[in-house]
């Protein structure tokens, strides 16, 4: 159970991190972790299967093993051996063989019943985050303060000697609006987790008054419509949400979605922009109407236009009067402040005014300059002749129209229902399941070893039949002929088990070849179609049916059958008369089975569906327990998950009731067989040719009635337990994406040694029957040059980075690299040439050199050189294990900028000719970005850099700038030459992004 905990952790880390994955080329690596853990699991799961062996050589040979024992010792103690008594004891033997069977089952139920009440039980004992130091009171009347903090060194970890904030003091007024600011991994985000009473260790005391509205800075969305992720769980107020969604600047984008605030979402909004996302959820926490407003830097990823509007709109007037802590970067923003909260190194420098800051804080100034250098004004000021913002924003706004009226007649959401078939799944997962490997080999070596087994079962029977009244046979001959067959039946148990347990093992391993290797080359579109919770369903619970269950119930359901057959033949060879009544009752046998695999066959797919969307909802809850916890909406949750449950237990109950239901039947038949064959065998004596032949037919009819039983459920059990693999089956062959390698034509080791990519009437959509994306891009960036890419949300900046690394496959056109085909390569080749810092980090559960070097291509030297470069060599030093840091999952326990500049770090390792920075500092603040984009021009400055960026200034010293709206190139020039046009969208945004710096500055 650990060993397979710990492959679904790491498969479950991978499925997140698909796309990132891809970018970096590294699903070989991570499929080959997958594979070793899973190698590990094989080892127990070998033994585990070979046990169960074990015990069905010992089921099956109960009867014999106990009747040979008492037939000998009847013998030596001098008790009769007649008909009687021979065959009533052994036809009871056959009677309790199923119980037997039984026990090590029950055992193993409460083993592994243990196992999960252990970890249920450590899970419940863990640390509660209730904390007695922190305090949050609905009524914000009490003191004239919302937020209190005095003396206070908080921790994520439980050594309070080392704290992540020390000696934190704060009081914050109601309607009080305070900007958060600071260096990267000061503890900006950790304080706002305070006031949220979500660190572990507190010392101290922590006092908030009034409800809590959190934005957090990695954005939480659920599955589910826009509409569900803004009411949260509220009612429907329609004039409140439509000035919601004005306020939030999302009218346009909800004309531009197909089904409006229908639109389904996919798991973590995976087609939503960054942008998007933080302004639903924004959009959400302003429809709860809180009184404390805690945002963690929600406008890194919106554009300057954007921000400003939120800026102005959001903070300024829709939360005029309530309590507002922002962390943020943004210096434009701060003048606008009551107060400004300065901290640094896990220390509150000041906590002043704007003003008052600014003329008594070097560490405040340095962050102030860094923004002015990096705004450059004295390059810009003489531009002044640029295009009114209201005439160009009218201009996207049609274009924004057209895009609508497109999308509209689109048909299909993008988040489709859970594939399930339906009606009787006939002999195609039968065959698909022992297709694998030597499958169909291993089926009929054990069926015919098992059919051996049966033959000499009934010449053990003849064999005592035939003599019994023969005094002419010694009764040691006759115990000693009986134990030899029966001891030689053991062997060809022995065989037959070991076929089975390899039959699953075999077919399990090679199921999970094929299953990994197709979600491991599924292209994002599926990723982005699909929930991971779903996916997640199948590689653990319908993968465990496969691996534990589905062998041995095939095997013995068909080696009960057999069984069945070859008793009802030799029944009727000993007094046809059976057949008057075995003949007709197959109709209602055949009638009972086939109702009721219509019935469980579908209440095991929908078993399986329903576990699905609990696995993802608990998933999602755990992901956005901070903002769940926040708004103090547990309990909704709860009832949502309780909810779940009980749909799944219903139909899991349904379908155990059904067995009952057909066992009951099974039984009364069988019953009704059993006491018409006791009458012909007691009236018609003549057809039997001694006692030794009656005795057998009961003896055989006695046993029947329990192996019809056993035989019929475990077919239903089997056709139940099929289901899995038809229910895998369906990712084991998903369109892929082009292969990783064409040998035919590898591109030379040294390629691209220009980094020239030339782009050649490029168009993109992202499913079949959808609008373009990209509409005829054309364009070259030549090799060394600095490109910079900008444009408003959803102009189509990130599509042309995922087509450059062929994330998405182009509808028409080319893209050319150095003189070669893009598409004509593999696609490890390409993404392994090319180097990307993506838009949100990612970090791996490990190390901090796992994170950096997974494939330990680099020595500690070269990583300590780079850990330098991007500021982050001080912060690891201070950890006592250095590179061997720990990173948890999700690199939860390092700030949103420190994971930026892992990204950093690794392309620094890399050194690319072709180098992508997609928003890729975002979360750092401008003196340390101006530091990094130093870093990056002198470090890359032969290769071809291509920069996404909503900070107009991360752009302005590129060598071109390319300007696009809605899937067009609007314009592509050096950027000097565009500010001077005046119809330049480059300029515009320009423009927009400098007044607005400029006014707020002045404020």
């Amino acid at each position: 159970m650990m060993a397979q905990n710990r492959r679904l952790k790491t498969i479950a880390e991978a499925l997140v991190n698909m796309k990132v994955l891809k970018l970096y080329a590294w699903e070989s690596y991570f499929k080959n972790v997958i594979e070793k853990l899973r190698s590990e699991e094989y080892g127990w799961l070998k033994a585990l299967q070979l046990q169960k062996g074990y015990y069905l050589v010992l089921f099956w040979s109960a009867p014999f093993l106990l009747g040979a024992t008492t037939l000998v010792t009847c013998y030596f103690i001098g008790i009769p051996l007649n008909a009687s008594n021979i065959f009533t004891f052994l036809a009871t033997l056959r009677i309790i063989q199923e119980p037997i069977r039984l026990l090590p089952e029950v055992f193993g139920v409460f083993i592994e019943a243990k196992v999960s009440f252990d970890r249920i039980a450590k899970f419940l004992e863990a640390p509660e985050l209730q904390n007695l130091q922190i305090r949050q009171i609905s009524n914000g009347t009490e003191l004239n303060h919302s937020v209190y903090i005095k003396s206070t060194d908080l921790s994520w970890e439980s050594d309070i000697l080392n704290p992540t904030l020390k000696n934190i003091n704060l009081v914050i007024k109601p309607g009080e609006k305070v900007a958060i600011c600071g260096e990267v991994g000061a503890g900006k985000s950790t304080l706002l987790a305070a006031i949220l009473g979500e660190i572990p260790s507190v010392e101290g005391t922590i006092q908030v008054f009034g409800t809590i509205a959190y934005v957090s800075q990695t954005a939480w969305i659920q599955t589910g419509t826009i509409q569900e992720n803004i009411l949260f769980g509220c009612a429907m107020d329609r004039c409140k949400y439509n000035q919601v969604l004005e306020k939030c600047s999302l009218v346009k984008d909800m004309d531009m979605f197909p089904f409006g605030d229908l639109t389904q979402i996919g798991e973590r909004g995976v087609n939503l922009s960054g942008g998007q996302k933080q302004r639903i959820q924004l959009a959400r926490a302003l429809y709860q109407d809180k009184d404390i407003y805690l945002l963690d830097d929600p406008f890194s990823a919106l554009d300057a236009q954007t921000a400003k509007s939120l800026f102005i709109d959001y903070v300024m007037e829709a939360l005029s009067g309530k309590t507002v802590l922002l962390v943020t970067h943004q210096v434009d923003f701060l003048p606008a402040f009551d107060s400004v909260l300065l901290l640094s190194e896990g220390k509150i420098m000041q906590h002043t005014t704007y003003d008052q800051l600014l003329a008594s804080s070097r560490e405040f100034q340095d962050l102030v300059n860094a923004h002015k250098e990096a705004m450059a004004p004295e390059t810009l000021s003489e531009h002044a002749s640029i295009k009114d913002p209201k005439t160009c924003d009218g201009e996207i706004i049609k274009v924004n129209n057209e895009e609508h009226s497109s999308n509209t007649s689109l048909g299909d959401q993008l988040i489709k229902k859970e594939e399930r078939e339906t009606g009787d799944v006939g002999l195609k997962p039968y065959m698909e399941y022992l297709s694998h490997k030597k499958g169909f080999l291993y089926f009929f070596l054990s069926i015919l070893a098992h059919l051996i087994f049966v033959v000499a079962q009934i010449l053990q029977s003849l064999w005592i039949a035939a003599n019994i009244q023969d005094r002419s046979t010694g009764r040691l001959k006759l115990v000693m002929v009986y134990s030899g067959i029966g001891l030689g039946t053991i062997f060809f148990l022995l065989i037959r088990s070991f076929l089975v347990a390899y039959l699953g093992i075999e077919a399990s391993e090679s199921i999970f070849s094929t299953l990994l290797t197709s979600l491991f080359r599924a292209p994002m579109a599926f990723y982005d179609s699909t929930p991971v919770g779903r996916i997640l369903s199948r590689l653990s619970s319908d993968l465990s049916i496969i691996d534990l269950d589905l062998a041995f119930r095939f095997t013995f359901a068909v080696g009960a059958t057999m069984t069945i057959v070859s008793n009802l033949v030799v029944l009727g060879a000993l007094t046809w008369q059976v057949f008057l009544v075995m003949i007709p009752m197959i109709y209602p046998i055949v009638l009972l089975q086939k109702y009721y695999f219509a019935t469980a066959t579908e209440l095991m797919r929908i078993n399986g569906t329903r576990n699905s969307l609990l696995a993802s909802h608990l998933a999602e809850s755990i992901a956005g327990a901070m903002t769940i916890r926040a708004f103090k909406d547990e309990e909704r949750f709860f009832a949502q998950n309780l909810n779940l449950i009980d749909t799944y237990a219903s139909s899991s109950f349904h379908s155990f009731t059904a067995n009952e239901w057909l066992i009951l039947r099974l039984e009364t038949l069988s019953s009704v067989f059993l006491a018409t064959l006791a009458l012909f065998t007691t009236l018609v004596h003549q057809g039997y040719g001694g006692s030794g032949y009656v005795g057998m037919a009961l003896s055989i009819g006695l046993s029947l009635n329990e192996f019809l039983v056993h035989a019929v459920n475990n077919q239903c059990i089997v056709a139940n337990l099929i289901v899995s693999v038809e229910r895998l089956n369906q990712y084991m062959y998903i369109s892929s994406e082009s292969p990783a390698v064409v040998h035919e034509n590898r591109p030379v080791p040294n390629w691209p040694d220009i980094g020239k990519v030339d782009i050649y009437d490029l168009q993109i959509r992202y499913q079949p029957n959808a609008p373009l994306v990209l509409r005829g891009i054309t364009c070259t960036f030549e090799g060394g040059h600095k490109v910079g890419i900008v444009g408003r949300t959803g102009s189509g900046k990130t599509t042309l980075i995922s087509a450059l690394f062929r994330l998405v496959e182009p509808t028409g056109g080319k893209i050319i690299i150095d003189g070669l085909d893009i598409t004509a390569i593999g696609l490890h080749d390409l993404r392994l040439k090319l180097g990307i810092i993506p838009q949100d980090p990612t970090l791996f559960s490990g190390s901090v050199r796992y994170n950096l070097d997974p494939l330990s291509q680099y020595r500690d030297q070269e990583i300590w050189e780079v850990l330098d470069k991007c500021q982050l060599r001080e912060v690891i030093q201070e950890k006592q294990e250095g590179l061997n840091s720990l990173v948890v999952q999700d690199g939860a326990n390092w700030s949103m900028g420190q994971r930026q500049l892992f990204g950093l770090g690794r392309v620094l390792l890399k050194k690319p000719r072709i180098l992508v920075l997609d928003e890729a500092t975002a979360s750092i603040d401008n003196a340390t970005d101006a530091v990094l984009q130093k870093t990056i021009r002198t470090e890359f400055a032969n290769s071809t850099v291509i920069t996404v960026a909503h900070r107009i200034p991360t752009v302005m010293d590129c060598t071109m700038v390319l300007a696009m709206s809605d899937g067009k190139l609007m314009e592509y020039d050096e950027p000097m030459k565009l500010l001077q046009r005046d119809d330049s969208l480059f300029g515009q945004l320009v423009k927009e992004y400098w007044s607005h710096s400029q006014n707020n500055t002045e404020r």
